[in-house]
């Protein structure tokens, strides 16, 4: 019995520092981006999609192995069983894998930009990688001064979102900017939520996280405000004529944003319980993500 509980804990602790919900991150905003794409040019190429999509998810998976080997060097994960570097015990072989998942993912963008003869794709998604790196890593560390979201709003919102249309339609559009700045906020408020269980952490080593600046009850009170933002700039866009009606879909994404609203409400200065709340948002992320994006396609699925 204890050696079959030692194994599922240590499975328990892989899967956590593997984060594989944390992937929907890569596919939302390349689905938003393709979705409004179709939406505005009746056109869909698979073969760059499914490119894009992998290769988003290659640079993702480079983003958080890498972010566990930073964090490892300023020490802010000694407390975290579920760290990738606290697992192995090799620093340099995450390291060394967390660049091989770079290259291949940005060998995919320039296959497609050699498709289509135009790099302007390869640029919008090297500063987006940028931008990633500027993060945790060194000399910047920008998350360590709370410029974490706002990094996170600007690379999986706008820019990916619109590396991802160009890629379809090759121009760029402003459906496609108001749709990105819904998942701009989305995808930030995974970051914001995962600040939650590891303020004394953040502090210790000097991270001015956003709930460090603010304590867990005033960020806890933020949260209605920030969620309930995805639903609030949809029906504007589709008041005003950008959106069709159909992205009232997104509707159906309204009972995660409530959980995540009540749940950290409840537990905002209980890190064991709170911790779970990054991934009520991812899951408000992605399902919020997903109808919006359907509100694009099914008004020319019978075009």
């Amino acid at each position: 019995m204890t050696t079959k509980f030692i194994a599922h804990s240590q499975n328990k602790l892989w899967l956590a520092a593997l984060k594989p919900p944390m992937y929907s991150v890569a596919i939302i905003p390349i689905w938003i981006g393709t979705a409004v794409a179709y939406g505005e040019t009746h056109l869909m190429h698979w073969g760059i999609f499914s490119t894009f999509l992998l290769s988003a998810i290659l640079i993702i998976a480079w983003l958080n192995l890498s972010n566990d080997v930073f964090d490892a060097e300023t020490g802010i994960d000694r407390n975290k069983p579920h760290s990738l570097v606290n697992l192995t015990g090799n620093k340099s072989l995450i390291f060394g894998l967390s660049n091989l998942f770079l290259a291949v993912g940005i060998l995919g963008i320039i296959a497609i930009a050699w498709w289509q003869r135009d790099p302007t794709v390869i640029g919008i998604v090297l500063l987006c990688c940028a931008l990633g790196y500027s993060y945790q890593g060194p000399p910047f560390r920008l998350g360590y001064q709370g410029l974490g979201e706002i990094i996170c709003f600007f690379t999986f919102g706008p820019m990916a979102v619109a590396a991802a249309y160009y890629s379809q339609a090759q121009t760029f559009s402003s459906m496609g900017l108001a749709a990105s700045m819904i998942i701009g906020i989305s995808t930030s408020i995974i970051l914001f939520c995962s600040h939650f269980h590891q303020v004394e952490d953040d502090i210790a080593a000097g991270k001015r996280s956003p709930i460090v600046v603010l304590g867990t009850q005033r960020g806890a009170k933020l949260l209605p405000w920030l969620s309930g933002s995805i639903v609030a700039l949809t029906g504007l866009f589709i008041v005003l004529g950008m959106f069709p009606i159909w992205t009232g879909l997104i509707l159906v994404s309204l009972p995660f944003a409530l959980e995540l609203v009540q749940y950290v409400g409840c537990y905002h200065d209980q890190p064991e319980k709170v911790s779970n709340c990054k991934f009520i948002a991812v899951k408000l992320h992605f399902w919020s993500g997903l109808f919006l994006g359907w509100g694009f396609v099914l008004p020319n699925l019978w075009y």
